[in-house]
């Protein structure tokens, strides 16, 4: 796969306040990558600087091997930030026409894009609507077909679910996954088990400085120990694991993030653990949430 961003010794202060350090890192072309961040992190700046709304102070990023405001980059790379609003008094599809026009499309070619993306995101009944007239979620799939204008290459997606109902979260989500094979999505998330459904590739910048770059994978086949990660409902943890430590196979029962339990065992001697697990809390009337193979992405970053 080709180098889709590359960031060497990326560094940015605001006053006296450094808000990245010495940031290097590469990623490639493929399936979506989350940045995560807690606030004040320095995930809000790095995304920006590779959006271009601002500038390192010291360092170098280059996308698609080229320099950033290289011309060669112009309708490949696109950005939607969190927040971002369409203007009122305007219809949708003239909004988009223009923005597709200032990236060089023809004013026929600039209306056939924008019902394009419109229809990608399921809005072609709201062509000629205005914004007001829409849902959030709906106003929010509109914000984000004015970035797949083109067909970029890359699309960094700020909080595209924020605020958004389960369904209209799941709808967008589905939308990135049916794109991910021709446009790369960097996607900045305080939602982790969003994050984990999507990408395979995770950024974590803490204070400033990139503290990890993780592959998200599947257990290998070859691996003795595993993990499953149980969610349950409240309360329901004492008798829970009152009843799990009984299992044959179990060697840890450890409490992990929220309302979460872990249990690590040997997947070549036990590998229908899972069932029994399944199977023992129904028997004891113990209601659970979810049951995964492997460790959450929480869990991944930071246990």
């Amino acid at each position: 796969m080709s180098v889709l961003i590359e960031c060497t010794g990326v560094t940015k202060r605001y006053g006296t306040k450094l808000a990245l350090d010495d940031v290097s890192f590469s990623c490639e072309a493929g399936s979506p990558i989350a940045l995560v961040g807690a606030n004040g992190a320095g995930k809000t700046t790095l995304f920006s600087l590779l959006s271009q709304f601002i500038y390192a102070d010291s360092g170098s990023i280059k996308m698609l091997g080229l320099p950033l405001g290289d011309a060669g980059l112009q309708g490949k790379v696109s950005a939607l930030p969190q927040d971002a609003q369409l203007d009122p008094s305007f219809s949708i599809v003239r909004q988009l026409r223009l923005l597709a026009q200032l990236q060089g499309f023809s004013k026929v070619d600039a209306q056939q894009e924008s019902e394009r993306v419109l229809g990608l995101l399921g809005l072609s009944d709201s062509l000629n609507s205005l914004p007001a007239a829409l849902s959030h979620g709906m106003r929010k799939r509109v914000a984000i077909a004015q970035a797949l204008i083109g067909s970029p290459e890359l699309v960094f997606l700020d909080e595209p679910t924020a605020g958004l109902d389960p369904e209209n979260a799941r709808n967008i989500r589905s939308i990135i996954q049916s794109l991910s094979h021709q446009t790369t999505f960097l996607i900045s998330s305080h939602n982790l088990e969003e994050l984990e459904k999507l990408c395979k590739t995770v950024l974590l910048i803490e204070q400033g400085q990139l503290s990890q770059k993780k592959q998200i994978e599947e257990e290998s086949k070859d691996c003795f120990e595993a993990f499953l990660t149980l969610k349950l409902i409240e309360n329901a943890y004492d008798n829970a694991v009152n009843i799990l430590r009984e299992l044959p196979g179990v060697d840890e029962i450890t409490h992990g993030a929220n309302t979460h339990i872990l249990l690590r065992y040997n997947k070549s001697q036990y590998p229908t653990l899972d069932q029994r697990v399944l199977a023992s809390l129904q028997e004891a009337g113990i209601e659970y949430r979810s049951l995964m193979r492997g460790l959450s992405l929480e869990e991944k970053l930071f246990s």
